[in-house]
């Protein structure tokens, strides 16, 4: 199972395992990590798992929809590497992905 390293803006950091296909917002919802809710249940309506995705590892993702792109307008901490964790699906070759959250979120 592939490996996620959430990371607070205190810089705490949380690993969690969760099978491919997982979104990235339902692994850290499923093991309590704090600052990512996923008020939306994952429907890519609410911003609530509002996390940053750096360099090498944004690199392996498709860029965010027209919906999520949206989305992250409402977001207080918009950054380049701004993501929604609902919309990232866990694979194989994302084992190990650092996930960094904003300051809003904890």
């Amino acid at each position: 199972m592939p490996k996620v390293t959430f990371i607070a803006h205190d810089g705490t950091r949380s690993e969690v395992e969760a099978p491919v296909g997982t979104s990235l917002m339902l692994a850290a919802v499923t093991h309590g990590v704090r600052g990512i809710d996923g008020d939306c249940g994952g429907q890519c309506a609410c911003a609530t798992c509002h996390v940053y995705i750096d360099g090498p590892w944004a690199a392996r993702l498709a860029p965010p929809d027209e919906h999520e792109d949206e989305m992250l307008n409402f977001t207080a901490e918009r950054l380049p590497d701004s993501r929604l964790a609902c919309q990232i699906k866990l694979r194989d070759d994302l084992d190990g992905i650092e996930v960094r959250m904003p300051v809003g979120q904890h």
